[in-house]
């Protein structure tokens, strides 16, 4: 099997600006709980093991259930989730399915509805983080074969 290359050593400078983008996103004022259900449901979606181990982990710290984490990638029928955490949700599978999923005006209502204390800020680094999601585990599987 051919080694792949080791990003961190091939392109420290993109990896470095990513990670910035990632911390700010996380000090955004997004709870670290609704933050880590969105990160763990796009890879979930995307198959990405080391990345479901991390997230799971960090919801973990931050307080999330076994329950809720379990249940996750069944959200649409789970009476676990409130309102907003189901907006994050549905934003996210769309942004991850972008290409069968689009990203319709409705989806983006109701998550800009969902939370209107937070102000566009707030919103605009969870649509943010959604899509950074889905880099993190193409890094991941792209230096992880699973094969």
């Amino acid at each position: 099997m051919t080694t792949r290359t080791n990003p961190y050593i091939a392109a420290p400078d993109l990896l470095k600006a990513w990670m910035a983008f990632s911390d700010h996103v996380g000090s955004s004022g997004l709870e670290k709980s609704l933050l880590e259900l969105v990160k763990i449901r796009a890879s979930q979606i995307n198959g990405c093991a080391n990345c479901l181990n991390m997230h799971s982990y960090e919801a973990r710290q931050a307080g999330e259930t076994e329950q809720r984490i379990a249940v996750l990638a069944a959200w649409h029928e789970a009476p676990l989730y409130t309102d907003r955490e189901r907006a994050a949700l549905a934003w996210t599978e769309h942004l991850t399915l972008v290409a069968d999923k689009r990203a319709p005006q409705h989806v983006y209502v109701r998550l800009a509805m969902s939370a209107p204390e937070l102000g566009s800020r707030t919103l605009y680094a969870n649509l943010g983080r959604a899509a950074g999601q889905d880099d993190e585990d193409s890094y991941a599987l792209i230096w992880n074969p699973g094969d």
